[in-house]
């Protein structure tokens, strides 16, 4: 082809080559330059056939999973086309030959290589083991892949060598080519310098050394749990011994650090995102020109954004986008299940109150019964004062059940907060959930059911409460239901507790009230919060003063006892006038509320003059015991110390008689130690009528009704009995009464003498029956009857609890007024202290009731139902009755 066809200025290689005027001006210099052009267009095709062979060498170690190289180099944009003579065809052929046999010479055998060791594993591979010829053929397969890459590596340098000086070569005919001025301006910048043909190489390697690394992370788990199986089974074939297993240990391992981390699935997920994030960002880098930091940034991308891998071009970054993605949208389903875990965890565990309680100076109530209501009632009314306060719920039920229970009982808890908690009072971990060392008071409520198991398991989460580290920071009030275990409790608490045994009370209480009607009622506004209770406290400006006049220091309260601090805080109730308050001592009183009173000075009132008459002395007392009880025998006790002597005591229940003794010695009572009752026995059911009819009922002085102890689990069975046992003796003593008697006696209330209640309260004046009830519901329906008088058991022994919880030295106050011996409650007739029409104030009964050394609280009108407590205008001057009656607090009789 001649020179002159191709000048043409259409042609895309125009200027590559000097223009025609400058060769037919120096033909010498033209064929030179001609030599010149062709020997570098030969450099420049070897220099390509190069790259097509690094290409074709760098698929191979990767394992076909590398994309192809960016384009050749380009030394032009269009050139002029000349025809050159053979021998550079020729040579050019050569090379091409030259550089294929070198490759093939260069490259190893490795299907020889690959059948000459497995022929010699096949040789040496033991016949009776098959896991031996398996790791055989792994290290075979690992020296292979050893051997190739090390061979891969000596050949890429030894080519990056020659590209080296092909690189040089190039470089310098590109400067001479300049220096002709044979390239045009806008081509300068098309022309590589040898630096930046090191970077494309330098970064080329980086590339493929990175696709190396990506793929040597993904499968290095995979050999290890292959290695590690391997270990495991070759030891158990070895050995023969019932050994666990390299894989289980590391199962194991892993299962015991993700049970006992808490944190622990999170970070598993967060290393797992990020070795993701990783060997997608090196896989990127090795098939893509970008930087690793950009791949990187656009592998978190993929992981975060599945869709994000659709922009991708080319076959390696697409397998390796699509790769990324799938792991990503499996790591954001496990973070998704995780978090949904994580919520669903947390509300559980609020809904079943498993979450801490971050409280302190709440009170901290342990345990589940039908007294919860009253005793919530009762904490609520002592908090009022406070503008509210906190009361916290643990017992082993369920923490939706607690709350709705406590809805039920539609109380008015005045600011009052009820937090419950779902755990047992016998775990620490439980305890420290309520927040149990910063309780200023914890209440220990019995369990319904059997007395003996209420009691043990009282006893166990007082061992419970004295074993927390940080210490108690209030005192632990606990309800027994049996006085033989008061002794081992408080030997196990020592100081931090008080006991409230709730049989014992309502065993004194009833037999209190019945010997003196209406006392009962007078119980329920001293114990309760909602009218007046104890209070102690001490006021410095009473040092000095003697009883008598603290007496009548207080306007709005009364003074009724002192705590002696020499005496190491004793309280003495109702001491003697001429006890003078020293430094430390306090003042015990009858008010309202802990901030309603305060001394003022003293009163004028009028002297008291002496009334002398003697006190009636005890008659013998007939009372009748339907029922029976575990702690029959204590309440026996306390009748012979408060009977005059030859009362009898009827026991009416369907116990046989031949057992009643051998009880009553195992309960601890010495029969023949009874000074002033003798024991009457009786065989009988107390809901049958004709077995009520074989009693001479119309001539017991008081009745007792008790909580039969076969019934007393479940309060609605042992109050429909005692209503049934009540209703049933009204009635008989009602058919009994004489019809004169019974036309005599005036009504009470609004029902007629011909209505069955109105019988019943006339038979009601005749005798005093004095029932035990338990649910505060069966109250009403007494309350309204008016044919009993009655003693609320659940409900007294709450208000009990509630005060000695608010204030533990109350405990010693009730413990002295429920006993045999010291100060007590009584009623009084009011000509004991004045005459018929007499005009006096509060405080000049005060102190006349001084005289007989007793201390007067209240009073109960004539015509009125309850009995007034703390009466305001203690001053005032009022007309009295022979028919009022006082309350006052004065020492057994």
């Amino acid at each position: 082809m001649s020179l002159d066809s191709e000048s043409s200025p259409s042609s895309s290689r125009d200027w590559f080559f000097p223009p025609q005027s400058f060769v037919q001006s120096y033909p010498a210099k033209s064929h030179n330059y001609i030599r010149r052009f062709s020997e570098t267009s030969r450099i420049s095709r070897r220099y390509t056939d190069y790259q097509r062979y690094r290409k074709t060498s760098s698929c191979i170690s990767d394992s076909h999973s590398c994309s192809t190289i960016s384009n050749d180099v380009k030394f032009a944009r269009t050139r002029r086309r000349f025809d050159f003579d053979r021998r550079s065809d020729l040579s050019l052929k050569r090379s091409e030959v030259e550089f294929s046999s070198k490759r093939k010479l260069e490259l190893p055998d490795f299907s020889s290589s690959a059948k000459k060791v497995s022929d010699n594993s096949r040789l040496s591979r033991p016949i009776d083991s098959t896991l031996k010829v398996r790791w055989h053929f792994l290290a075979i397969a690992l020296s292979i892949f050893v051997v190739i890459f090390a061979k891969m590596v000596h050949v890429n340098l030894s080519l990056q060598k020659q590209v080296n000086d092909l690189e040089t070569r190039i470089s310098n005919l590109n400067i001479k080519l300049r220096a002709c001025n044979l390239f045009d301006s806008g081509s300068e910048d098309d022309v590589r310098s040898p630096d930046d043909l090191a970077d494309v190489v330098t970064d080329k390697r980086l590339k493929t050394l990175a696709l190396i690394a990506s793929l040597t992370l993904l499968f290095a788990p995979i050999i290890i749990l292959k290695y590690i199986d391997y270990i495991s089974k070759s030891r158990s074939l070895d050995h023969n011994l019932e050994e666990v297993s390299l894989n289980k240990q590391l199962a194991y391992k892993v299962d015991v650090f993700f049970s006992i981390h808490p944190y622990a699935k999170p970070l598993a997920l967060l290393i797992a995102t990020l070795l993701l994030i990783m060997i997608g960002g090196l896989a990127l880098f090795g098939v893509t020109d970008d930087s690793l930091v950009d791949c990187l940034w656009l592998s978190w991308t993929y992981v975060a954004d599945s869709g994000n891998h659709a922009n991708s071009e080319g076959i390696g970054p697409r397998l390796v986008s699509v790769s990324v993605s799938f792991g990503g949208m499996l790591i954001f389903a496990m973070m998704l299940g995780l978090v949904s875990d994580s919520i669903s965890e947390k509300f559980d565990s609020l809904r079943k109150g498993r979450s801490e309680v971050v409280e302190k100076n709440h009170t901290l109530i342990l345990g589940w019964s039908d007294k919860l209501g009253s005793l919530l009632n009762q904490i609520s009314i002592a908090n009022e004062s406070l503008g509210g306060g906190t009361v916290v719920v643990m017992a082993e039920r369920d923490k939706e059940e607690m709350e709705l229970e406590i809805a039920k009982m539609e109380f008015d808890f005045k600011g009052t907060s009820v937090i419950c908690r779902s755990g047992s009072p016998l775990i620490l971990a439980d305890l420290k959930k309520v927040s149990v060392s910063k309780a200023r008071a914890i209440i220990v409520i019995a369990e319904d059911g059997n007395a003996d198991q209420s009691d043990a398991r009282a006893l166990r989460t007082v061992l419970s409460l004295t074993g927390v580290k940080e210490g108690l920071g209030g005192h632990i009030v606990v309800e027994l239901s049996d006085l033989d275990n008061e002794v081992l409790v408080k030997l196990v608490g020592g100081e931090l507790v008080e006991t409230v045994v709730a049989h014992d009370v309502i065993g004194r209480l009833m037999i209190q009230c019945a010997r003196q009607p209406g006392l009962a009622q007078i119980w329920e506004d001293i114990l309760g919060f909602e009218n007046c209770e104890f209070y102690i406290k001490r006021w410095p400006q009473l040092d000095g003063m003697h009883f008598e006049d603290i007496l009548i220091s207080f306007p709005d309260a009364i003074p009724c006892g002192i705590k002696v601090a020499s005496r190491g805080g004793k309280i003495v109730l109702n001491p003697e006038d001429s006890y003078i308050l020293e430094e430390g001592d306090e003042v015990l009183v009858i008010a309202e509320d802990d901030d309603t009173y305060t001394p003022a000075a003293l009163p004028t009132v009028r002297e008291a003059s002496f009334i002398h008459i003697a006190r009636p002395t005890r008659k013998p007392q007939k009372i009748l015991l339907c029922g029976w009880r575990r702690d029959i025998d204590d309440m026996i006790v306390v009748l012979d110390a408060f009977l005059a002597p030859g009362s009898e005591l009827w026991m009416f229940n369907d116990v046989p008689e031949n057992e009643r003794e051998k009880k009553l010695v195992d309960g601890g009572l010495d029969i023949s130690r009874l000074e002033n009752i003798s024991l009457v026995d009786r065989e009988g059911n107390a809901v049958i009528r004709r077995h009520l009819e074989s009693l001479p009922l119309e001539s017991f002085d008081s009745i007792l009704i008790l909580a039969d102890e076969s019934v007393e689990d479940s309060a609605i069975q042992a109050d429909s009995r005692s209503l049934a046992t009540l209703l049933l003796i009204r009635d008989i003593q009602a058919k009994r009464m004489p019809v004169r008697d019974a036309k005599t006696i005036a009504h009470r209330g609004s029902f007629s003498q011909g209505s069955w209640i109105g019988e019943m309260q006339q038979a009601s004046d005749k005798s005093v029956i004095i029932s035990e009830i338990l649910d505060p519901r069966t109250k009403n329906l007494l309350s309204m009857s008016k044919i009993s008088d009655y003693v609320l058991s659940n409900e007294l022994v709450s208000m009990a609890l509630a005060m000695v919880a608010e204030d533990r030295q109350i405990n010693d106050v009730l413990e002295e007024l429920f006993a045999e011996e010291g100060n007590e409650l009584h009623i009084r007739q009011a000509d004991l202290y004045l005459r018929e029409g007499e005009e006096l104030s509060f405080y000049e009964v005060l102190l006349r009731a001084r005289q007989r050394r007793e201390i007067v609280i209240g009073y109960r009108l004539a015509n009125a139902e309850k009995a007034v407590i703390n009466p305001p205008a203690k001053n005032e001057q009022r007309k009295w009755s022979k028919g009022d009656v006082f309350v006052v607090i004065a020492e057994k009789e």
